[in-house]
């Protein structure tokens, strides 16, 4: 996913206001962190644009799947480690006081083995006290089924298109996302990329947090529409 797209990712998502989005997870970190510490972990933090407004605030590590997203957070975020690796088995070897998981990147551990997995980890790497915040993808009752999506960016040197389909597979959501691309150069690229992520039920997950020692809770309003936010932490 966004192998070759990466150095577009943020221009496809030119609309998300991250410095707000910051401003919210911030307050939710002073309400429910009691660990001492300052350490925070982006897991799934893309091209970093989340993690550049906390790091004057904490000492940040980011990680991805996508070494091609890593690169790019690299050459945007001064001051700040980036990994390569995988939500469901990463070891880092530290242990930290905030972990945030955003953007519905929890999705892409598609099954609800991989979800008990993928928590059990940040357990393991969290502190006492230390804070989980989650942004879920859709459950399989929200999620919009057979209705085209359409985004575009409209820059002076580059045009993107976007179009996708989705269809469910189980308690999986497929979507087709097809990319046209044009730059001033003469350049024109399609690019087509399937994304699968899993539709994880709330009450299920909150037994999984549970299971995976966090007190936890759903904040049904969130940072994105129907999403919400899973708040825990580390008993």
């Amino acid at each position: 996913m966004y192998k070759e797209l990466a150095k577009y990712y943020d221009l496809i998502y030119h609309w998300k206001d991250y410095k707000a989005e910051a401003e919210t997870i911030q307050n939710l970190i002073k309400k429910y962190k009691t660990s001492d510490g300052n350490n925070l972990l982006d897991v799934g933090c893309g091209t970093g644009m989340h993690i550049k407004y906390f790091r004057d605030e904490f000492a940040c590590t980011g990680i991805d799947i996508n070494k091609e997203m890593v690169e790019v957070a690299k050459t945007k975020v001064e001051g700040v480690s980036f990994k390569q690796g995988d939500m469901v088995d990463f070891d880092l070897n530290i242990e930290f006081d905030v972990i945030l998981c955003l953007f519905s990147s929890i999705g892409y551990v598609k099954t609800y083995d991989n979800l008990e997995k993928t928590l059990m980890n940040f357990t393991n790497h969290l502190k006492k006290g230390g804070v989980l915040i989650v942004e879920p993808w859709f459950t399989k009752s929200a999620f919009w089924v057979g209705v085209p999506g359409m985004t575009t960016y409209d820059g002076e040197d580059v045009k993107i298109a976007r179009l996708n389909s989705t269809k469910v597979e189980g308690d999986l959501s497929i979507m087709e996302m097809h990319y046209l691309i044009a730059e001033k150069n003469g350049y024109i690229k399609h690019f087509v990329d399937i994304h699968e992520l899993g539709l994880f039920e709330h009450d299920k997950t909150l037994e999984i947090m549970e299971k995976a020692n966090f007190k936890s809770e759903y904040l049904k309003d969130g940072l994105m529409k129907e999403r919400g936010l899973f708040i825990g932490v580390n008993q």
